[in-house]
């Protein structure tokens, strides 16, 4: 009953469907530009660097799905039929876990079909361990950003707050990290930032050079993410609507 009526919330909004088709194409289209400039280097990983882009609507759709309530006034009912808070928010987790996956996976699986009709005789074998496992970790990683941005979104209760917040998160770090000219600081950036270090899932060649090991990387956008969760859960539950 409450994931019933989580499920209604979010998929009777109308920027929903706005939003997983700006991250879908965004997704796409971002990818197979970068796969039509690149030559001789990691083709899956160009195929999905439609990421970068298409993860804004993402962060934004699992934003509102919390601050819409907040906005409109409606937690307040929310709340009144439902007083087991936590029950709540594992609703509107599920739900947004259960939407953002089919977008990455329509954008993922998008992105690598035309990824593979545009790489020509450079050819991409999308079967092969590392692609599959860098599908599967885009897939993840975008999860992992829906989740980091709920958590946020939970704690905060204001739209504007949380997407500044989540955004700046992403960014900003590999942002500062072209301007840091010491190699070991620019190292701990690329390591320890959401973004880079969960993106690193996408690379499938010269993994040694990487700062961070793909599953190691997404590791540590899964705290964050996990870190914000816990967070927002502890607010909800304790202070007033």
């Amino acid at each position: 009953m409450i994931l019933r009526a989580e499920w209604t919330k979010l998929h009777t909004v109308r920027s929903t469907p706005w939003l997983l088709l700006a991250a879908a194409t965004s997704t796409i289209g971002l990818g197979a530009a970068t796969v039509a400039l690149t030559t001789g280097s990691d083709l899956v990983a160009a195929g999905l660097s439609g990421v970068y882009c298409g993860q804004i609507a993402i962060v934004v759709l699992a934003v509102l799905a919390m601050t819409n309530e907040y906005a409109s006034g409606l937690v307040s009912t929310t709340l009144a039929c439902t007083p087991r808070r936590t029950m709540v928010l594992l609703a509107k987790t599920a739900t947004v876990i259960a939407t953002v996956i089919s977008a990455a996976l329509a954008s993922v699986t998008g992105s690598l079909v035309a990824a593979r009709s545009l790489a020509g005789d450079q050819g991409i074998t999308v079967t092969s361990g590392p692609a599959l496992r860098a599908a599967f970790g885009t897939v993840l990683y975008l999860t992992l950003v829906a989740l980091l941005s709920l958590g946020i979104a939970t704690a905060l209760r204001h739209t504007a707050a949380a997407l500044t917040t989540v955004l700046g998160l992403l960014y900003l770090f590999p942002l500062l990290a072209q301007f840091i000219s010491d190699e070991r600081w620019h190292t701990r950036i690329e390591r320890y930032a959401p973004m880079s270090a969960g993106l690193a899932v996408q690379s499938t060649t010269n993994l040694g050079d990487l700062p961070i090991g793909p599953w190691t990387g997404l590791g540590v956008l899964a705290a964050y993410a996990g870190a914000a969760l816990m967070l927002g859960a502890v607010l909800f539950t304790t202070r007033d609507a």
